[in-house]
């Protein structure tokens, strides 16, 4: 007979899995490089540009947009700081949503996702397609401070949060992958946190375009 399997009935054992090297974070840190921009409704506008299916871009004002069908996501966020925030109630317009509305060319592979002041991050297409890939707009039922992303940030929960930018304003199709603002500057081209892929340097071929 094998060994009895001993059963830890404690808290440790209630607690959510966390991925490597992560900790449970009580309450939301803001954490962002750079200042927090100014929301101006007019002004503001979402545009899907790059590698579409028609070849032109589309684009739609804050009244169009968070008028598009609204989804909820109850999802974790794992931070590259090593905290994570677990079942957060995550409310906006899907991911798929777009890409439905402006559909990209068949040869697109990746998407970069532009935000205020030029930031951006890329990933693959099949990250962004994800049915649980949200552009939020709300988090636990209440619309999304300034401080973390008001009026728009993308949540890709089986990511690395830094994956998801706050204070979206597009996405451009690509046909060849390219790095973003942090993928430039020694974060992992794809950032999967049960991974671990925090750094570049741990990058295996094929993951990202050489730095």
């Amino acid at each position: 007979m094998g060994q009895p399997v001993e059963r830890n009935t404690g808290e440790a054992a209630q607690q959510p899995p966390l991925p490597p090297g992560q900790r449970l974070q009580r309450g939301w840190p803001v954490t962002h490089y750079g200042p927090v921009p100014r929301f101006r409704p007019e002004r503001w506008d979402f545009r899907v540009f790059g590698a579409t299916a028609d070849g032109d871009k589309h684009c739609w004002s804050h009244e169009e947009f968070t008028a598009l069908p609204y989804s909820t996501v109850v999802a974790d966020l794992h931070c590259v700081t090593k905290f994570s925030m677990l079942g957060a109630e995550w409310g906006g317009i899907p991911a798929r949503t777009v890409l439905e509305s402006a559909p990209p060319a068949p040869g697109v592979t990746h998407v970069m996702v532009w935000a205020e002041y030029g930031f951006s991050s890329n990933m693959r297409l099949s990250d962004f397609v994800s049915e649980r890939a949200l552009f939020a707009t709300h988090k636990d039922g209440e619309l999304l401070t300034a401080e973390h992303g008001f009026p728009l940030r993308l949540i890709v929960p089986h990511l690395y949060a830094w994956k998801g930018p706050k204070w979206v304003r597009g996405v451009e199709y690509m046909t060849a992958d390219r790095r973003g603002f942090w993928e430039e500057r020694g974060y992992h081209n794809v950032g999967d946190p049960w991974k671990e892929q925090r750094y570049s340097y741990q990058e295996e071929p094929g993951e990202g375009p050489e730095l």
